[in-house]
C-alpha cells in the first residue's frame, strides 16, 4: 500500500491506493477532522462503497441465473488501485476488473476516484465506465468518518447538530435482521436540525432514503463546522458506533437490500445501469471551517 499526500497551503489529505481510501484531512493549523481509524471501534477512516453499498440479501448478488458471493459495500474498499495522475494537490486512481473482482462482480468495468484540494474543501468524484458490451448495473458510495467531537470545539457531542440544506419530515430507514427495513420510523429531524446523540445510534445507521438536501453542515452552533455537499447523491446514512467519537456521513447512490428482496443485482434499491462505452460520476466535496 502507498500513501499519498496532498497539500494546497490550506488543507492537506492523505490518500491511500489500498481502496483509494482518504486517510487524513488536516486544515491548516494541522488539526485532524477524519477519523483516525482506532481498531477498538471501527479501523477504517473513509472506505469507498462499490459496486453496491450495504449488503446483498444473504451475502449473494444475482446475475441472471448465478448468484456472487459478494461482502458488505463491495471489493473496492479492499482493492489495491493504481494511480494514473497525480499533482502536488490532486490525484486520481483507478480499478478495473480482475479474475479475482469477477468471482463476486461478473463485469468489465473502470472506477476512478479523483481527489482534489480548492481552498479549504476537498472535491471527491467517482467515475464509473462501462468498457464492456453490456449494460453495467453498479451503485457507489462515500462513507467518511468524521472526529465527534470536532478538534478544538471544547464541547460534548451531544452539543453538536447536524444542519440539512432543506426540511427533512419524510419517515427513515433502519437495518433489520433480514435488510433495510420495509416500514419508517418517524424522522428524527426537527425543520432542518438533528440534535445529535449517541443513542440516536443504538438501532445501528438512519438511513434517509427520501431525502430533500443535497447538503449538510455538521458542528457545534456558533462555532466553525463541516460541510458536506453531495449534489447527486439520493440517498444519505449517518452512522457510528454507540460510545465511539466519530460519526459517518454517507450519500449514498443506493442502499442494502431491503427485508425480502430477491431480485437481481440490477434491481436492487439505487442502482444505476450505465451503458456500454458510457460513464457516471457521483460527487462529494467537504469544506472545513465552514460557517453554520
Amino acid at each position: 500500500m502507498t500513501t499519498i499526500t496532498l497539500s494546497n497551503g490550506t488543507l492537506s489529505a492523505e490518500i491511500a491506493t489500498l481502496g483509494a481510501e482518504l486517510q487524513s484531512l488536516k486544515d491548516s493549523a494541522g488539526r485532524e477532522w477524519l477519523w483516525q481509524a482506532d481498531p477498538a471501534f471501527w479501523p477504517r477512516h473513509a472506505p469507498v462503497l462499490f459496486p453496491i453499498v450495504g449488503k446483498a440479501a444473504g451475502g449473494k448478488v444475482r446475475v441472471g441465473d448465478k448468484e456472487y458471493p459478494i461482502g458488505q459495500h463491495g471489493f473496492a474498499r479492499d482493492s489495491e488501485f493504481e494511480i494514473v495522475e497525480q499533482t502536488p494537490s490532486s490525484v486520481a486512481l483507478r480499478l478495473i476488473e480482475s479474475t479475482a473482482t469477477r468471482q463476486h462482480y461478473p463485469f468489465d468495468f473502470e472506477l476512478v476516484m479523483h481527489y482534489a484540494l480548492e481552498g479549504t474543501t476537498l472535491h471527491q468524484t467517482a467515475t464509473i465506465r462501462n468498457p464492456g458490451g453490456d449494460s453495467l448495473p453498479a451503485s457507489f458510495g462515500y462513507h467518511p468518518g468524521f472526529a465527534w467531537p470536532l478538534p478544538d470545539t471544547e464541547a460534548a457531542q451531544t452539543d453538536h447538530i447536524v444542519l440539512f440544506e432543506k426540511d427533512e419530515p419524510a419517515e427513515i430507514r433502519r437495518l433489520g435482521p433480514g435488510g433495510v427495513e420495509a416500514k419508517g420510523r418517524p424522522s428524527p429531524v426537527a425543520g432542518r436540525c438533528l440534535a445529535l446523540d449517541p443513542s440516536l445510534f443504538d438501532d445501528d445507521a438512519m438511513i434517509f432514503d427520501r431525502l430533500e438536501s443535497r447538503s449538510l453542515w455538521f458542528g457545534v452552533p456558533g462555532k466553525p463546522g463541516l460541510r458536506a455537499d453531495f449534489p447527486d447523491m439520493p440517498y444519505l446514512g449517518l452512522w457510528m458506533k454507540p460510545g465511539a467519537p466519530y460519526l459517518c456521513i454517507e450519500p449514498w447512490q443506493g442502499h442494502a437490500a431491503p427485508e425480502g428482496f430477491a431480485g437481481d443485482i440490477g434491481d436492487m434499491p439505487g442502482m444505476m445501469h450505465i451503458a456500454p462505452g458510457a460513464s457516471e460520476a457521483r460527487h462529494m466535496s467537504v469544506t472545513l471551517e465552514a460557517p453554520e
